[in-house]
């Protein structure tokens, strides 16, 4: 399985979502870690002026009222008794020791200096009830009490109790027992829809300026792609960004350049095999004038030679320069008229091809193309075999024969111009040794290719594959 995408796009794509989406992961984090520390402190403070203003209420009370009205203010989460033992420290965890530094600092700043304050934390009780030991109401009932809230919590912090101690100014000790409620939040649906909102919107843009950046790439390789099959094609727009202008123009440039010198190079070669024509004409006609038979006969068949590889190279030169337009081509009729013109010129051909989609290339380059395969076939095979697979992307023709076969080794060099195999393929047999580079030259100018393999039953299976664009250059 491959995790990192294959595309630039794709992986630019997968760099903005991962840390966007770490980005917003953290932020939430941060934002409940602060919000929860936050409803604590709000909480604490809430419960610290409460213990002041009751405080000052029975600071300003006579002993036998204090019983009373601390009986009808102990009500949960707070119990309130009088006259209890003082706190003794007890040694307690770092978490729950700095709690109860911060709730006593909050009931000392709403209390002010006049009143001993001591401040302890414990758990809360596991039941309903009080504080532990002293009646009291359920703690699920009274004024005070919340009900849950409806949806579903996401955590609950636990139930502490801060117990606080305050001496009053005749010495009486007011004991406050003050449960803090285990806060359980909801979710923040607001607020993770807020996020999702902002994720959504800088990801749309993110996807946006990343397919805008990388546009040029694909532009670009198109280009390059299409300059393959014909180097004459329109040169790329120079507009956009600087970085894309300068790689568009230095393309032209280099499209220019090459096709340049491709004509210059093809109207040299064309101009050297047509002026070798006349020279060969004048000894044609020397050697016509020779007494020996013999030797007449051998300056015959090597000027015979000569100007058919001349030929061959004009033939040749004309493919790679050619301005022919591009047609449908109903390639069924036309397998059918290469195996009628073959069996009329006494070859045995055999066509198996089923029903095959017009195809958009040139007719006359084509016709030249499987010609030179289909010669090479009947030449050296004795016969040969035509077969054509239709695909949605291809149009695959296979001339199949039964000869001797070609190395391994071989079955790319052939295609070299000039190239021959000794002994079974040499001049005695015919041709020039242009026919396989033609056929190549033409099929990938139609955006495809020819390949020679060896048949496993004997022979040599000629595969022609033509791609299926929707023009050809």
């Amino acid at each position: 399985m491959r995790l990192v995408p294959r595309s630039l796009f794709g992986r630019l794509v997968a760099v903005l979502l991962a840390g966007l989406l770490s980005a917003q992961l953290l932020s939430f984090a941060i934002h409940m870690h602060e919000r929860s520390q936050l409803l604590m402190e709000a909480s604490g403070m809430q419960s610290a002026q409460r213990i002041a203003d009751i405080v000052k209420l029975l600071e300003s009370l006579a002993p036998p009222e204090r019983a009373r009205v601390a009986g009808v203010l102990s009500a949960p989460p707070m119990a309130i008794r009088l006259a209890q033992p003082a706190l003794s420290p007890v040694a307690a965890e770092p978490e729950r020791a700095a709690r109860a530094a911060l709730f006593g600092a909050f009931l000392r700043q709403a209390l002010g200096d006049e009143w001993p304050v001591a401040v302890a934390v414990t758990e809360g009780a596991a039941g309903p009830g009080s504080m532990r030991g002293m009646p009291g109401r359920p703690m699920g009932h009274g004024p005070n009490h919340r009900a849950p809230h409806p949806r579903m919590p996401y955590f609950t912090q636990p139930a502490l109790s801060f117990v606080a101690q305050v001496r009053l100014r005749d010495s009486t000790l007011v004991t406050f027992d003050s449960r803090q409620p285990a806060h359980s939040e909801s979710w923040p649906y607001r607020l993770l829809a807020s996020l999702a909102v902002l994720l959504a919107g800088v990801l749309a843009v993110s996807l946006l300026a990343v397919r805008w950046v990388t546009r040029p790439l694909d532009v670009l390789a198109g280009a390059a792609e299409a300059l393959g099959r014909n180097i004459d094609r329109p040169p790329l727009a120079e507009t956009g960004p600087v970085e894309v202008m300068r790689a568009a123009r230095a393309f032209n440039t280099m499209q220019a350049r090459l096709a340049r010198y491709i004509g210059e190079r093809t109207r040299v070669l064309a101009a050297m095999s047509h002026d070798l024509k006349t020279p060969i004409t004048r000894l044609r006609l020397r050697a016509d004038l020779l007494d020996d038979p013999a030797l007449r006969s051998k300056f015959s068949g090597d000027l015979a030679e000569m100007e058919s590889m001349v030929g061959a190279a004009l033939d040749f030169l004309r493919g790679l320069e050619s301005a022919e337009p591009v047609k449908p081509i109903d390639v069924a009729a036309l397998l059918e008229s290469l195996q009628a013109d073959a069996c009329e010129a006494g070859a045995r051909v055999e066509l198996a091809a089923g029903p095959i989609a017009p195809y958009a290339g040139r007719p006359q380059a084509l016709k030249r193309c499987l010609s030179n395969l289909l010669e090479n076939a009947v030449k050296y095979g004795g016969g040969a075999k035509i077969t054509a697979d239709d695909g949605l992307g291809q149009l695959v023709i296979r001339i199949l024969d039964a000869g001797p076969g070609i190395p391994q080794e071989e079955l790319e060099r052939v295609f070299d111009p000039y190239y021959r195999l000794e002994p079974s393929r040499s001049r005695e047999t015919g041709g020039t040794g242009l026919g396989l580079t033609i056929a190549r030259s033409i099929a990938r100018s139609h955006g495809g290719d020819v390949v020679l393999r060896n048949r496993p039953e004997g022979g040599v299976a000629a595969e022609l594959t033509l791609a299926r664009f929707p023009s050809v250059g």
